[in-house]
């Protein structure tokens, strides 16, 4: 699909996304579904296999989220409707909700995903009233109704995000004079309650689920609610203290996106792509305080520019599944072809008038754009390290894994990884799931079956200055010679996983057996991470300890001195620095959705319990390596020594961090 008129202008001088580029191509998305549809539209059955609901749920799927989308137009538009969007899809309307038609939908009391796709249904009837909902006869308004009806009273509604769609959908009943229940909302509004973590973060659920949801639904769906026919008197004394969550949580956010636009290739759902900006809108909406509307669009245009300049909408002008390009492997049990559409959430910012600030102020730069950047998120347990040299965002995980703490699960790829990044993606491969490799520190039997580290403990996350002390701020500027140190410790252990389990981006379920206690120390510092890893205690078939860095992809691999690997411009080191660490490179096909080949360096040594192992990670990306007084085009790396129980690191430029490392 040819992207809609690029280039630069005076208000989008980084990106070149200006409102009418954002419409052409949302325009050319909408229109791209259409030959996809039911007779009546009440079916959009995109191509593609089933999903793992089925396909009724697949067809609805296209139509709710598509309808998203057309519903952000129209309302930006103030109505103006040159696609006939308001009428095509009032006829999809009509024919699902009837319950005599063909092309009925599945009622939100017949299936779980039904009560997802009625939220957005019902938020798009509530913001295009005026020139959808007003329009429809009486027959069509009581067929509405009555299928959202169903919501009311019932209960079975996942612990998590879903706690919205019910909230959002009785909202619009009551405004109708539809049924609703106001201990149904009361009760949905306070358990959202219970997901609100440190410095306006959430957690999806009550697991240590930190991802794209605290943005794409947990931040979204309080500000729209709050802001739909007949919410203030339910909302008034709670969306100021969304709004300031929301004003913290972006100023995390920002930090998140790469120089490229690429969002942090980490947690599920992410065939949502650039669902990703649809936090930097809502700020926009709510008009938060502390980050500007020109570095809200840039970040939100980033993301979507991200994904446009390599290849997203497809020729077809479809979203597939996948990241770049098509790859299933990606998607999770729930996903079908209609899942994507719920990207349409990243161009909220369409619902916006073209002379609001968001779309009038110039865009402004990035934080990884102006320079090294470092600083703690305490509720995910993250240091996110970003380089400006690259544009890189790097994250060092001590603290989500989508799982509570002291359980026995397996690890999951896309959460429970030691470090995620703009640049990198987990080995999603069976292997990737059943053997933790890439960004994992395990151990070993004697088959060279890896443990899980899920369930482990917290120990520490903070900043250290280059004297040695601790800051009590949580952001800083690397140039200031501060470093993180995060430490966690993990009950390590094997998994015979239960096959039969639905993969819904969490690590498997399974029995468990108990390998050892692991202690793993990072010291964070720019491009670089020496982690310390110590063995507390092992069972008898631990034969081994493995470390892995970080895996990169693409299509040329080759090897750069001794303990790195380049692939397509990316750079991973690893350097072992005790004696008796062995390297080697793990070579994995089509394990990631950035490239067809992808290499990860690993160091592996007999298990010495209660001994520190020592080495250096890195990864660069492409523009970095003259910046660092490459040797042999490898960026020389920092030196960690350990004594007396604290561990020195002297890193490139000449600073020195100390820290105190755990005790047993």
């Amino acid at each position: 699909m040819t992207d809609p008129a690029p280039g630069r202008t005076d208000l989008a001088p980084i990106t070149g996304w200006t409102r009418e580029r954002w419409a052409a191509l949302a325009d050319r998305m909408l229109l791209a579904v259409r030959p996809f549809a039911s007779p009546h539209r009440a079916r959009v059955v995109l191509p593609g296999g089933p999903g793992g609901l089925g396909s009724d749920v697949d067809a609805l799927e296209g139509f709710a989220r598509t309808f998203l989308l057309a519903g952000f137009r129209l309302a930006g538009e103030r109505g103006a409707d040159p696609l006939d969007l308001a009428g095509w899809y009032a006829e999809g309307l009509a024919a699902g909700t009837d319950p005599a038609s063909p092309e009925r939908w599945l009622r939100p009391d017949e299936h779980g995903q039904a009560k997802v796709e009625a939220a957005s249904i019902a938020l798009v009837l509530d913001l295009t009233r005026p020139w959808l909902w007003d329009r429809l006869d009486d027959r069509v308004r009581q067929q509405v109704v009555d299928y959202l009806a169903t919501v009311v009273g019932d209960d079975g509604y996942a612990d998590n995000n879903w706690v919205w769609f019910r909230i959002v959908v009785e909202q619009f009943l009551r405004s109708v004079g539809g049924p609703w229940s106001l201990e149904d909302m009361e009760r949905d509004l306070a358990r959202h309650e219970d997901f609100v973590r440190a410095d306006g973060w959430y957690s999806d659920g009550p697991q240590r689920s930190y991802d794209h949801y605290a943005g794409w639904a947990m931040h979204l769906y309080p500000v729209l609610w709050s802001r739909m026919t007949g919410a203030r008197a339910l909302a008034a004394q709670r969306e100021g203290a969304y709004a300031e969550r929301l004003d913290r949580f972006l100023q995390d956010a920002v930090h998140l996106v790469g120089a490229d636009g690429s969002p942090l290739v980490q947690g599920r759902s992410l065939v949502y792509r650039f669902a990703a900006a649809a936090p930097f809108w809502v700020g926009a909406l709510a008009e938060v305080p502390s980050t500007s509307p020109g570095l809200l669009r840039r970040a939100a245009s980033g993301v979507l520019g991200h994904f446009t300049a390599r290849g997203v909408p497809d020729e077809r002008g479809l979203l597939t599944l996948g990241w770049h390009h098509e790859w299933p492997a990606m998607a999770q049990f729930y996903s079908g072809p209609g899942s994507p559409y719920w990207a349409s959430k990243g161009m909220l910012g369409l619902a916006l008038p073209a002379d609001h600030p968001a779309w009038t102020a110039v865009e402004e730069p990035l934080p990884v754009e102006t320079g090294d950047r470092l600083l703690l998120v305490r509720a995910p347990g993250w240091a996110v390290s970003a380089t400006r040299a690259d544009g890189v965002v790097r994250v060092h995980n001590h603290g989500t894994d989508h799982a509570s703490e002291g359980d026995e699960t397996g690890d999951s790829p896309l959460y429970a990884r030691l470090g995620h990044s703009t640049a990198t993606a987990p080995l999603l491969d069976a292997a990737g799931w059943a053997d933790p490799l890439d960004q994992s520190v395990v151990l070993l039997d004697a088959a060279g079956r890896a443990t899980h580290r899920s369930g482990f403990r917290t120990l520490e996350a903070r900043l250290v200055d280059g004297a040695d002390r601790a800051e009590g701020a949580d952001r800083a500027e690397t140039d200031g010679g501060r470093a993180a140190v995060l430490a966690s410790r993990a009950r390590a252990h094997w998994l015979d996983p239960d096959e039969s389990a639905p993969q819904h981006g969490a690590g498997r379920p399974g029995v468990a057996h108990v390998a050892g206690t692991v202690t793993t120390v990072s010291v964070v510092r720019g491009a670089w991470e020496a982690r310390l890893v110590r063995v507390e205690d092992a069972a008898p078939g631990a034969v081994s300890l493995r470390v892995g860095g970080w895996p990169v992809s693409g299509t040329v691999v080759s090897t750069v001195g001794e303990h790195a690997v380049r692939v397509d411009g990316t750079l991973s080191t690893l350097v072992p620095v005790t004696p008796g660490l062995v390297p080697d490179v793990a070579r994995a096909d089509d394990a990631t959705p950035l490239g067809p080949r992808t290499a990860t360096p690993v160091v592996t040594s007999p298990v010495q319990v209660g001994a520190w192992c020592v080495v250096v990670v890195g990864l660069h990306g492409q523009g970095a390596v003259e910046d660092e007084g490459a040797r042999d085009d490898v960026p020389e790396p920092p030196h960690a020594t350990v004594q007396d129980g604290e561990v020195t690191v002297r890193w490139p430029d000449g600073a020195r961090t100390r820290a105190a490392l755990p005790s047993s």
